[in-house]
This record gives structure tokens, sequence and C-alpha cells, in this order.
């Protein structure tokens, strides 16, 4: 399936269990030393929504969706669970030179840079959510549009995460235009 970006929605909500085989699928994208430094908030309450609208910029989509994904890092919450990222199974060796790996090469970043590093893992799980709804039939809006500072108060969001991308989440009530991209030969080069 190719997916459009989509603005108009039809009303209806989306069921609980499409949410999670969406959200099951997202999170099974790659990150580097799986540290899985993405999370996840799932706007659907018309309120909450109309908050979320105004820190972006009264993006149509926004209160249009049954649903809109907010994408965010936390570098601070990851490193401090290593644990919770560790493979089941290392012995205590393994899980002690995994920590000194992760602590030697987050060790070099400031705070800044380790939470702009979690943002560029974040964009992996975007594609991989945008995927997921086009496979379960639904349309999303990916948006980075946005008063970052605005939607991290809207959703409670720690003070030193990144939002990645907000995405509006729902079926489609319009085809979308049509793609224009640039053809292959244009963007690949094999050596």
């Amino acid at each position: 399936q190719v997916r459009h970006s989509i603005r108009a929605y039809t009303p209806e909500s989306i069921p609980q269990a499409d949410l999670d085989a969406i959200l099951h699928e997202t999170i099974l994208a790659p990150s580097a030393f799986n540290l899985q430094p993405w999370r996840f908030v799932v706007v659907q309450d018309a309120a909450a929504k109309q908050r979320l609208a105004g820190a972006a910029y009264q993006q149509k989509q926004v209160t249009a969706a049954p649903a809109v994904i907010a994408i965010y890092s936390d570098m601070a919450d990851t490193l401090a669970n290593l644990d919770q990222v560790t493979r089941p199974g290392a012995s205590p060796e393994q899980v002690a030179g995994f920590r000194k790996m992760i602590d030697g090469y987050f060790g070099k970043y400031s705070e800044a840079d380790r939470e702009a590093w979690g943002q560029q893992q974040g964009f992996i799980a975007l594609g991989f959510l945008l995927l997921a709804a086009t496979a379960h039939g639904y349309a999303t809006s990916p948006m980075g549009g946005f008063d970052e500072a605005a939607v991290k108060q809207v959703l409670d969001l720690p003070p030193n995460s990144h939002v990645v991308a907000l995405v509006a989440l729902g079926r489609g009530a319009e085809p979308g235009t049509p793609h224009h991209r640039h053809s292959m030969a244009r963007v690949v080069r094999t050596i």
C-alpha cells in the first residue's frame, strides 16, 4: 500500500486492539545499542486535542483525526533504566560490559547532545509507525510543525525530552494528494 498524508478524517474511533497492534509493530523498530529511547502519547480526548492543536499551529488534522500520537525521546530515562534494555539471560559480566560501553559512549556527550541522539532514533520509530498504520488500513499525517515547548506543556513531557513528531491517525475522509517524487535514478546511486 502507498501512504499519503491525510488531513481529513472520518469521525469513527479507532478500536484499542488496532491501536495496540500499530504501536506494538512500531516499538519493534531497531535502535542503536537497542536503547529504544522513544516514548509515545496517544491523544484521543477532544479537549486535549484542541490544546494540542494550539501547540501545532492549528493544523486541522490534529482535531479532525480520532487520535494523535506524539512521539518523543527521553534519553535521561533511557540511560537511567539500562537494565530494561539489557538482553535477557546476559551474564553479570555482560551486563557490566554493556553499562561500561554505554557510559563511555554517552559520557562524551552533553545532555543536549544525548537528547538530540535520542531524537534521531525516534525518527526510526516514526517511519515504523507510519508504515504500521498504513498496513492496518489507517491514514496518517506526520507533523513536524509545532511549538515543542508548548507540546511538552500540553502533554506533560519531561523538560529534557525532544518531541520527534505528532502523527494524526484515523480513517481517511479524503484520498490525499497524488505523490510527486524524484525518480529512482535521481536519488539512488550504486557503487
